[in-house]
């Protein structure tokens, strides 16, 4: 399995990205498309088929990252994963984030989130070693979210994974467990509006922090859903120097008016697969996106994880990449248009 350091053009920003590629099997083309040079770790074994896949162009899957996340974290890990298992995937930070271009840094903007999975597809769509016919996404919290409303309109993506699905726009206005207060948005959108005119008058971009100072507030701000994103994303284990730890003002109004489920039918007749943990306080957001969704569709549950234990911990990311393979495998196997156009 290869690493390559590759970029990629999303409504006029440069995107960063990772492409991970499984062993070369004898006879293949060596990767040499457009946008990309050799990076980080080479890995497995020439003549790797242990996927099954014949020498040639290979499904791929575009892998999004969770809202404030980069590539080098859960997405990182199951783009990796997934090229073990034979696919070509390709992680990538979002624009205003990570690697990529665009300004003001930390700016979460969905229309542009979307853009950015439907610009992955048509990188991987240029690549030789990708048969793109058969391309697929998956989205990890926020993206699980985003993921749903690229694949609704883009008959490209053949087959749609999600894990630890989540709404950005339920989660700001109605909380990770679907129970906070409506004061709480509404003071946001105050501070938002607030923001906005500062910025008009030079005041520069305004931004607000994600996460608090120690896990003892987070858990008294968010109880143990807080506490599981803190200790990911600001310990050692899975910090990194570029996940986003504020974002912009601007950003809020943005979410709020987004709805990441509103067109799910439109990926039917293409396949969904939500993961979701058993024990995740956002679980209900995979229900609502599962019951709207049309079919063929699976709800697969991890027992004993919570939302953020599917982003690292081996125990239930090895389950659900087990599963995710299978699916992509399956789904992947031989599409043609007719499986994007009904009748």
């Amino acid at each position: 399995m290869m690493r390559t350091d590759v970029t990629f053009a999303s409504a006029g920003l440069t995107l960063a990205g990772h492409l991970y590629t499984p062993g070369v099997n004898p006879g293949d083309s060596p990767a040499g498309s457009p946008g990309g040079s050799p990076g980080g770790s080479p890995g497995g074994s020439p003549g790797d088929t242990s996927s099954g896949e014949a020498a040639g162009p290979r499904p791929a899957i575009v892998v999004g990252h969770p809202g404030s996340g980069v590539k080098e974290q859960a997405a990182g890990l199951y783009a990796r994963r997934l090229a073990e298992r034979g696919f070509v995937t390709l992680a990538y930070d979002a624009a205003f984030q990570g690697e990529s271009e665009g300004t003001p840094r930390g700016l979460e903007d969905p229309a542009h989130r979307i853009e950015d999975i439907k610009a992955a597809v048509s990188y991987l769509a240029t690549r030789e070693e990708v048969d793109a016919d058969r391309i697929g996404a998956l989205g990890i919290c926020a993206s699980g979210g985003y993921v749903l409303s690229a694949a609704a309109t883009d008959h490209r993506v053949k087959a749609v994974g999600t894990v630890s699905a989540a709404d950005i726009a339920r989660q700001f206005r109605l909380g990770a467990d679907g129970a906070q207060d409506p004061a709480v948005i509404q003071g946001m959108l105050d501070a938002a509006a607030d923001a906005r005119t500062a910025e008009a008058l030079g005041e520069g971009v305004q931004s607000f922090r994600l996460f608090p100072d120690t896990a003892e507030q987070a858990l008294a701000l968010g109880g143990r859903h807080a506490v599981d994103g803190f200790e990911y994303y600001c310990t050692d284990r899975a910090q990194h120097p570029r996940s986003a730890k504020v974002l912009t003002w601007s950003s809020v109004d943005r979410m709020v008016a987004f709805d990441a489920f509103g067109f799910v039918d439109l990926i039917s007749p293409r396949p969904l697969l939500m993961i979701v943990g058993r024990e995740a306080v956002t679980s209900w957001m995979s229900v609502e996106a599962f019951q709207k969704a049309l079919g063929p569709k699976e709800l697969h549950w991890i027992d004993g994880a919570r939302h953020v234990d599917l982003y690292d911990k081996d125990e239930y990311v090895t389950p659900a990449v087990a599963r995710l393979a299978d699916f992509f495998h399956t789904r992947l196997a031989s599409t043609s248009r007719s499986d994007t156009h009904p009748g």
